[in-house]
């Protein structure tokens, strides 16, 4: 411990150092000559806009380039981060009216190269770049048709500079939505400009390896993150239909990893259309991209039962849906929620429990709120999480002490229904095991958990709680014996109970909705342990 803050320090001032001579030398006169391009190639292949109609939310009524006020655009100092990177990532092209001025467009276009020709941090992150590079290929009947010489030449030799820096940092990012981002970019210039530069082998490999990184043997993403799944579909789907429309060759591998995308995918939204809350995920719009889906011919169906670490069994009314997988390894856990065995049920198409969502954005205090095991509907042991998270250097929390998930067991018949997991997130502090198992009877439409506290070493007295969220609408109300609690949505009526266990209603917070929150209620069952194997039975069943 002595040593800790002066290693701490020393190993601070290497990272600052390294920082320091790496943007020197992207900012040198040496570096700028490597990446400038010598090639005097012309744009050729020229996608079609609506392929990115899966990645672009814009607005459906189209503005008119000669709104802008073309002299100002970038002259702007005050922007927010937020407001800058969407500028800079020229993705407002794909709101343009196509009777726009071309000219003008040209003309932004120029203005823009004359301010960042050169590398710099702000315009020039790998992200940004790829957005850009993509926006203005993809809208090359703006931004390229019907320009001169000289002009095709300068638009053509900063694409070209840009997809250079791309390649020469991509390996050294640390996020791979950055590197999937900048892979479908390098992929598509080379498609643009004959790969000339190499650049669609260089993609191509790049993109072998993200998916040997990034998904586990089920071609699910590692991080087990919702959001992920639909991210990484989009791009592959993307980058498939590039390749097809260029009449290029389509790799056998992305033909197979869009196969187990659209298997995930069919199995977590598809087949209930509602979105689940688990692990970052927040509700989405997932029927445009559906649309989008079907318009290309792409039909996906799953059947099964477990996938990704979690369990859905459903039938015409009813899905139960839980979480049964380990916690991601460390570099995949940004946006990890500690919700182990946690669990949702959707009955007639609405949410009866739920989840409580996930505040996205890594700078607000609700990020790390929402990471906790109290906003999910699982237990809690002495108001701590099941997982442990630690604050990275770029303001990021990854886990620093993760569980593993030590048994699972589904059980799926007409009649019956039974899904059984437990995990060690408590084991490592408290000595204990959390072993859940949630039962139902169709018959009767009802649900009987059992959630046991399993002491391996010596007993000792906890604090616990189980949490059951509702989504804001939802109306509770307590019996006047305070046994149960009847629960009123949309005209249905359900009951909790819990025999000889203290049960109440208290107020939160609903993330369901990306970066924002409303007040929402939970019902939750609370006391202390009082033997070596402590079981809380409770039951929720339809009046």
């Amino acid at each position: 411990m002595i040593f800790k803050n002066p290693l701490d320090l020393i190993n601070n001032s290497f990272l600052f150092l390294k920082k320091k001579c790496r943007s020197l030398y992207l900012n040198s006169s040496t570096y700028n000559k490597k990446i400038s391009s010598s090639n005097n190639n012309f744009l050729e292949y020229r996608p079609s806009p609506n392929l990115l109609d899966c990645l672009i939310k814009y607005d459906k009524k189209r503005i008119k380039i000669e709104n802008y006020s073309l002299n100002e655009i970038w002259n702007n100092k005050n922007l927010k981060e937020k407001d800058y990177n969407n500028l800079n990532s020229f993705f407002w092209l794909f709101s343009l009216d196509l009777k726009s001025s071309k000219k003008d467009t040209h003309f932004i276009i120029i203005q823009w190269i004359e301010k960042n020709y050169n590398y710099n941090s702000k315009s020039w992150k790998i992200d940004i770049i790829a957005k850009r590079v993509i926006a203005w290929i993809s809208n090359s009947k703006l931004t390229y048709e019907e320009g001169d010489l000289d002009y095709k030449k300068r638009f053509n030799d900063v694409v070209k500079k840009q997809i250079n820096h791309v390649i020469n940092e991509i390996e050294k990012s640390e996020w791979v939505d950055d590197k999937m981002i900048g892979c479908a970019a390098i992929i598509l210039s080379g498609l643009s400009y004959k790969d000339e530069d190499g650049y669609l082998d260089f993609g191509l490999n790049l993109l072998k390896k993200i998916i040997k990184f990034s998904f586990d043997n089920d071609g699910f993403p590692k991080s087990r993150n919702i959001r992920k799944l639909k991210f990484y579909l989009k791009y592959f789907v993307l980058i498939r239909e590039w390749l097809k429309e260029s009449q290029t060759e389509i790799p056998e591998y992305i033909d197979e990893n869009i196969y187990y995308l659209g298997q995930a995918y069919a199995f977590i939204w598809q087949n209930n259309k509602k979105d689940i809350l688990f692990n970052g995920n927040h509700e989405t719009k997932n029927i445009e991209f559906d649309q989008y889906l079907e318009k290309l011919g792409y039909k996906f169906k799953n059947q099964g039962n477990e996938l990704g670490g979690y369990a859905i069994l459903k039938n015409k009314k009813i899905s139960l849906i839980m979480d049964i997988g380990s916690s991601p390894e460390k570099k995949f856990s940004s946006n990890y929620q500690a919700g182990s065995l946690s669990f949702e049920i959707i009955s007639n198409g609405k949410k009866l429990i739920c989840n409580s969502g996930y505040f996205q954005n890594f700078n607000h205090k609700l990020n790390e709120l929402s990471k906790s095991s109290a906003i999910h509907s699982t237990l809690i042991l002495n108001d701590r999480s099941s997982c442990k998270f630690k604050k990275t250097s770029n303001n990021h929390s990854k886990i620093s002490q993760n569980l593993r998930v030590l048994k699972k067991n589904i059980i799926f018949e007409k009649n019956y229904w039974k899904i059984n997991a437990s995990h060690d997130g408590y084991l490592k502090e408290y000595g204990v095991i959390h072993d859940r198992e949630i039962e139902f009877y169709p018959e009767q439409i009802k649900f009987i958990g059992h959630d046991k506290i399993i002491f391996k070493n010596s007993f000792k007295m906890l604090k616990f709680e189980i949490r059951f969220h509702l989504e804001p609408k939802v109306k509770v109300m307590k019996t006047q014996d305070n046994k149960s609690i009847l629960i009123e949505i949309d005209g249905e009526g359900w009951k909790l109970n819990s025999n000889n266990n203290d049960i109440n209603i208290d107020n939160g917070l609903y993330f369901g909705k990306k970066n924002s929150f409303t007040k929402n209620q939970n019902m939750f069952i609370s006391g202390m342990t009082n033997n070596q194997n402590h079981t809380i039975k409770w039951e929720l069943t339809k009046l």
